[in-house]
Formats: C-alpha cells, sequence, structure tokens
C-alpha cells in the first residue's frame, strides 16, 4: 500500500480516519493499522474505498497494490 498517496486521497476529500472508520464498521485504530501496512485492507474494504473517492483501476492500483521499493 501507498500510504503517502491514500492519506493525500483522505486530505482531498476532506476526511479523516475517524469518518472513514465509523462509516465502514470499523475502530479507528484498525483504519490507522491498516494504512500503516500492519493489517492489509481487505477487498471489500478496498470495494468501500473505492467506491467512497470514485478512484479509477489506474488509483487503485497506485494507492493499494503497487509496492514502493525502498
Amino acid at each position: 500500500m501507498n500510504k503517502t498517496k491514500f492519506l493525500m486521497l483522505m486530505t482531498e476529500h476532506h476526511d479523516t480516519q475517524e469518518k472513514l472508520a465509523e462509516d465502514m464498521g470499523l475502530p479507528q485504530s484498525a483504519i490507522s493499522n491498516r494504512i500503516n501496512g500492519k493489517i492489509d485492507f481487505r477487498l471489500q474494504e478496498i470495494q468501500f474505498i473505492v467506491s467512497r473517492y470514485g478512484l479509477d483501476a489506474n488509483q487503485t492500483r497506485a494507492i493499494f497494490f503497487d509496492q514502493e521499493v525502498s
């Protein structure tokens, strides 16, 4: 997951981890753990986020599936 791109996306949509977690029915800590790479997002969670932010396939791939090389 590309944490930077995801956080930028949330900022662009004036969203918070707390609000996203609430709307997804998860505790805020669960969203934090996913964003920080401690837990992977589940497919249904990715689908929710894609719908919420209107992501296209390229944006979805860049955020959730492209690996950052360090």
